[in-house]
């Protein structure tokens, strides 16, 4: 009858951390940084891979480093793949409270390993801690991660090895005090065994899947917003218009468009410098977005230019968006230098040729802003002559 080989598993599950942790560590380096967590994931299935080796030279070596260096290295190396994913999810690492745990563990592991040996008290007290990190990291991974197949791909292999372990610990009270777990006859044993390898596998992998979701978002989000200030690019704004034209004109609705420019943004530059400059212009789209509607979109048209696009707005109702625009721009930010902007307003026509026809009456509406004297909203509805 076949048998399943403990040690054998346990180093096949060494070879495979260390694959993922090759894997990982490639990723880290070709990843952005603004990916965080990636250096822990790297990291950890390479301290689980030492662990494995000393896991599976029990007998060989001394028990001081197959069972309690083993099971540090096992906390350390699955507490710093939760680390990671907390850093992943913008979460601040539970450092200190992991290691306590992990340290009030390992005493009387150590105990049980060294001073009166006892294999099944040993694995009750693995199990628990094993099982109570994998669902604290199953938590975070489904209630901080999007609703994507990589984010329940890795919860699931979370929770797999949290419900092994719990089953583990209940069945360790059945153990002997003897050291059983390389014993062929324990098929339990090595069942749990190759349940773990199979998780931290499964694990790691969906950790290289939310990592390359990330990036795919990130890489979506360059292409479609402006590096500094984080509003839409050009290209990506005029298709929200497009779209919401179409819209317009399939409903019969209307649409605003503000035409809106810093006044004399150019001498705030040659006067602080361009790294002050480049603040105004965040600090101005950071304020312009938490005034905006949620189905709003504001978009750089180019230098210090921008253009908000209001859905379902008439001429009036934009006009005061724009004048509490106006004002709240003109109110000085502390740490800036004072700014005020000249806002062109205009909404669409049923008889409007295109897009184009809309953009052109907002930027004459904002060159009637700037020659009356800037820091001012002007509109024009009608067509263009």
């Amino acid at each position: 009858m076949f048998k399943l080989d403990v040690r054998s598993i346990i180093l096949i599950a060494g070879i495979m951390s260390l694959l993922m942790a090759i894997a990982l560590h490639f990723m880290k380096r070709n990843y952005p940084s603004s990916i965080k967590g990636l250096a822990e994931w790297a990291a950890a299935p390479m301290i689980l891979f030492v662990a494995t080796l000393l896991f599976a030279a029990r007998g060989a070596i001394p028990n001081l480093f197959s069972i309690v260096l083993a099971n540090l290295l096992l906390f350390g190396g699955a507490s710093l793949l939760y680390f990671g994913s907390q850093r992943f999810f913008g979460v601040g690492p539970s450092i200190p409270l992991w290691s306590g745990l992990a340290a009030l563990v390992l005493l009387p592991i150590a105990w049980f390993a060294l001073i009166e040996p006892h294999h099944g008290i040993r694995v009750a007290l693995i199990a628990s801690f094993m099982a109570s990190l994998a669902f604290a990291h199953a938590r975070l991974i489904l209630s901080s991660g999007p609703h994507t197949f990589s984010t329940y791909f890795a919860g699931a292999a979370q929770l797999l090895l949290a419900f092994a372990q719990t089953s583990r610990f209940f069945v360790s009270f059945d153990l002997p005090a003897g050291d059983a777990i390389f014993d062929n006859s324990s098929s339990s044993q090595a069942s749990y065994v190759a349940i773990y390898a199979f998780a931290i596998l499964a694990g790691t992998i969906g950790m290289i899947l939310m990592a390359t979701d990330r990036l795919r978002g990130e890489l979506e989000h360059l292409a479609t917003h402006d590096s500094l200030t984080g509003a839409l690019n050009r290209r990506a704004l005029i298709d929200a218009c497009e779209l919401e034209l179409a819209r317009c004109r399939r409903n019969h609705g209307v649409m605003a468009l503000l035409m809106i420019d810093l006044d004399h943004f150019k001498a705030i530059n040659d006067t602080h410098g361009h790294p002050v400059g480049d603040r105004v212009l965040i600090d101005f789209v950071a304020r312009v977005k938490s005034l905006l509607r949620q189905p709003d979109r504001l978009g750089r048209f180019g230098g210090e230019e921008f253009v908000a696009l209001l859905p379902e707005t008439p001429l009036n109702e934009a006009r005061v968006v724009a004048e509490r625009l106006r004002a709240m721009i003109e109110a000085k930010t502390e740490d800036l230098p004072p700014c005020t902007v000249s806002i062109g307003v205009t909404v669409s026509r049923s008889d409007d040729a295109g897009l184009d026809e809309i953009i052109s009456r907002a930027d004459a509406a904002l060159y009637q802003a700037k020659h009356a004297g800037r820091n001012r909203i002007e509109s024009v509805i009608a067509r263009p002559q």
